[in-house]
């Protein structure tokens, strides 16, 4: 089968971006499928090709995937307006390609959500199975976060999330509560998967080639607890929750414990600004780093951070990469907003789930993870072992390629909310 597959934040581990796309369709070709990856030019990922663009565009296989990039910059820090028209460009050429590219079933993953308009295509122009996988809910997400208030626009998306929906023959949810929002648009369970984010394990071998040391590189000790957060440093993220628990360490004379934010983003500058008027010495601002690198930092660290506003459509509604790469390398998550990753923490153990906008909560997980060791590395052990088991890329990978290629009956992931509405 030929799938053509779109995605305009594609990245291959050689980026600092997440790698499912890349993963999902190392997973097709090892099943005998063909693979067309349509994708613009992202900040923070790598695509694998390295040639002139011609035309607006380049062409190539990396790791026999068929790589077709757009001449599309796109990075956090650019404005919504810029940002917006980058979207739409890439939906436009990528529409073109829909006519042009022999494929048997389209499938896009957004974000962003006009990574639907060529699969809407697709389906009616062309008779295509269209699957659309669903990362976050737009316009729910910006409109909660305040970030697009205009109703015209909201009105927008709404429609071009009802009309990607509706025309998709299957869809993938990556959480319990993107599910649902699919099923609560009038798609029926039965063409909806939740398949979430999986974990990489495999990667934390290839780490070990790694010989520089980040502990080392940034004046951390060993007997120091290094707490990591890495990704995009944007409004959504909410990292002056971070700031906020290192002034507190601080306050308290903690200097036993640092806490790292790797990435880039929209507010990483204001951020550092704030650290520097508050005279931190507890946190580093680190500039983005490959997978396979980011394997060998994590490998160093004792917990992992996972952090975001606390704003209730993020509860259910988001899947992020980083809290699987946290499991994938044997760590311990902080998490400090509810929903079901929280839950998730709770019933598996593999870490703590706090109070949200509590610096001192914070403080206080961050005190009892450096003074009880022998805890900290018992929750790691049960990361590791729910990273190999439920949560495994691997395991969640033959699901996705089933439901894309086949569409036989619904998926759901075992244990979560989607799956218990199922029974």
């Amino acid at each position: 089968m030929r799938v053509l597959y779109f995605h305009q934040h594609f990245s291959t581990p050689e980026g600092a971006a997440g790698t499912r796309s890349y993963e999902m369709a190392r997973r097709l070709l090892r099943e005998g499928h063909k693979v067309t990856m349509v994708c613009g030019s992202y900040a923070a990922g790598k695509t694998g090709l390295d040639g002139p663009f011609y035309k607006g565009s380049r062409r190539g296989t990396v790791d026999g995937i068929d790589v077709v990039e757009f001449d599309l910059h796109y990075a956090n820090e650019q404005g919504f307006v810029r940002r917006s028209a980058v979207f739409l460009k890439f939906a436009l050429a990528s529409i073109r390609l829909v006519f042009g590219e022999k494929c048997d079933v389209v499938f896009a993953t957004t974000t962003p959500l006009t990574a639907g308009i060529p699969g809407i295509f697709a389906r009616w122009l062309r008779r295509k199975p269209f699957v659309f996988e669903v990362r976050d809910l737009w316009p729910e997400l910006p409109r909660a976060m305040g970030v697009i208030t205009n109703p015209m626009i909201l009105a927008a998306m709404s429609a071009l999330e009802w009309l990607s929906y509706r025309s998709a023959t299957r869809c993938i949810g990556l959480s319990p509560g993107i599910a649902d929002g699919i099923a609560r648009r009038g798609v029926p369970r039965a063409r909806i998967a939740m398949i979430p984010n999986g974990c990489d394990v495999g990667l934390l071998a290839l780490a070990s080639s790694e010989t520089e040391s980040f502990r080392r590189a940034n004046g951390i000790a060993q007997d120091q607890l290094l707490a990591v957060y890495c990704g995009t440093h944007g409004l959504a993220n909410g990292l002056d929750a971070v700031i906020d628990a290192a002034i507190e360490l601080q306050r308290r004379g903690r200097d036993d414990i640092v806490l790292a934010l790797i990435g880039r983003g929209h507010e990483k500058a204001r951020l550092i600004e704030r650290a520097e008027a508050a005279g931190l010495c507890n946190v580093r601002f680190v500039d983005p780093v490959s997978k396979t690198r980011l394997f060998a930092v994590l490998a160093e660290a004792d917990l992992g951070m996972q952090i975001l506003k606390n704003i209730r459509e993020f509860a259910y509604g988001t899947s992020p990469n980083k809290f699987f790469d946290y499991l994938s390398a044997g760590l311990p998550v902080l998490n400090n907003y509810p929903g079901w990753l929280a839950e998730l923490i709770r019933e598996h153990d593999v870490g703590f789930a706090i109070a949200p906008d509590s610096p001192e909560a914070f403080a206080d997980t961050l005190e009892e993870a450096a003074n009880d060791r022998t805890k900290l590395a018992r929750l790691g052990a049960q990361a590791s072992t729910l990273a190999h088991g439920a949560l495994n890329r691997e395991r969640l990978a033959r699901q996705w390629v089933a439901w894309v290629t086949e569409g036989h009956g619904s998926i759901a992931f075992a244990g979560s909310r989607a799956a218990e509405n199922e029974q």
